[in-house]
């Protein structure tokens, strides 16, 4: 039975997958109506941040990208410890099916990408193959609250694992595919403040203005030195106590998990969505979404997340390495499948850091082919788990 953590995880997310996508949809209405240079303007204003020595100047867009998304990883972090000690990957044989799951839905994704790209067309853009790699925990979740109700609560925590080990290759693909230009100073400031933070970790009862000082100049320190945010963001949600403060009180990485997640699900997330999918279809065709990167994201995410995924989880199972989700059948997780195919979030993040600038032709087609993708993988998933939620309900009423 999935500990209460777990559940109120589960629910915040579906909800905040519903904001994420009324986000979106507003950011592109926008972007393609009579107001699109306020929009234009609003998420590429500067803003500037001073600190004592720290100085830093970005756009609303890329303070969202590179600040605010820090947090969003945090969170991530602070599940993925959650799920390794008490949770989905606490045993060899729980960790076993989501993370071959994953591991084949980020290999056969990239071999479809590169196989579209790779063919010598004037527009082929090769090293895009890590943007169709990645979830959406927070669009696959709310997609599966909504069509599979009656379904078992098996598959939700087996989605919600499979996208978490999704979450950290992706996070790993980003410090190996998108570090160039290293700082060293500014790498050392990052290396001795996680290192300060990792002692302030045996201090269960330390202010909470303590350890926020702390991730902040960690953060700072990893936005000077070159290297994503996002990996400091998995490395100081490692350093979270995980014992209570004092005897009878909650967690502290308990405490951490529910006081964040609704301000990444509510706040950060939408905004990133708001900031990163307003594209301008203006100048852009129909033959635009047919070109290499947008067709090969596409096809990608919604051929190559469902066959790998499935094919990896078949294999697991049947060797017998991994067991079916309790009460699971093989529709159901043909479903959850093809959900793996909604990327979104971390697919748009991923676009960015490949075609950089924002609002290049490039940026916008990749937008194109991660919208047209996760929008097929969400109706195609919809479809199999409503079928599969009937085929329920239709069998319970036999035996009633």
């Amino acid at each position: 039975m999935a500990v209460r953590p777990t559940l109120d995880f589960l629910k915040t997310e579906a909800a905040g997958g519903v904001v994420l996508v009324g986000a979106a949809v507003i950011a592109l209405i926008l972007a393609n109506s009579p107001w699109s240079a306020d929009y234009f303007r609003l998420v590429g204003a500067p803003i500037t941040i001073q600190i004592g020595g720290f100085t830093q100047t970005l756009s609303v867009q890329d303070w969202t990208k590179d600040g605010l998304m820090a947090l969003f990883f945090f969170v991530v972090g602070l599940e993925i410890k959650q799920e390794v000690l008490k949770g989905e990957f606490s045993s060899l044989r729980k960790l076993a099916l989501p993370v071959a799951a994953a591991l084949g839905g980020m290999i056969v994704p990239a071999l479809v990408y590169l196989a579209v790209n790779l063919g010598g067309a004037a527009a082929a853009a090769p090293q895009g193959w890590p943007i169709p790699t990645a979830t959406d925990i927070a669009f696959a979740l709310a997609v599966l609250a909504l069509a599979g109700r009656g379904l078992p609560e098996s598959l939700r925590l087996f989605l919600l694992a499979l996208a978490i080990a999704d979450d950290l290759g992706a996070v790993g693909l980003i410090a190996l595919v998108f570090t160039s230009h290293v700082h060293f100073a500014a790498l050392l400031g990052a290396g001795l403040t996680l290192a300060a933070l990792v002692l302030l970790s045996e201090w269960t009862d330390a202010p909470f203005l303590l350890r926020a000082i702390g991730y902040l100049l960690l953060g700072g320190f990893t936005l000077k030195s070159g290297i994503n945010t996002s990996l400091a963001g998995v490395a100081a949600a490692l350093t979270v106590p995980v014992g209570p403060r004092r005897p009878g009180q909650e967690p502290v990485l308990r405490n951490f998990m529910r006081s964040l997640h609704p301000y990444v699900a509510f706040g950060v997330l939408p905004l990133f969505a708001f900031t990163a999918t307003g594209i301008s279809f203006e100048g852009m065709s129909f033959k635009d979404l047919l070109s290499p990167a947008p067709l090969g994201i596409a096809a990608a995410l919604f051929i190559g997340k469902q066959a790998g995924v499935m094919t990896a989880v078949w294999i697991a199972i049947r060797s017998g390495l991994a067991r079916r989700p309790t009460g699971a059948t093989w529709l159901e997780l043909y479903g959850v499948a093809l959900l793996c195919g909604v990327g979104f979030t971390l697919s748009l993040f991923m676009g960015a850091l490949v075609f950089a600038p924002a609002a290049s032709l490039a940026d916008r087609e990749a937008v194109l082919g991660v919208v047209a993708g996760s929008v097929a993988s969400m109706l195609a998933g919809a479809g199999v788990l409503s079928i599969a939620a009937r085929r329920r309900r239709a069998a319970r009423g036999e035996e009633g």
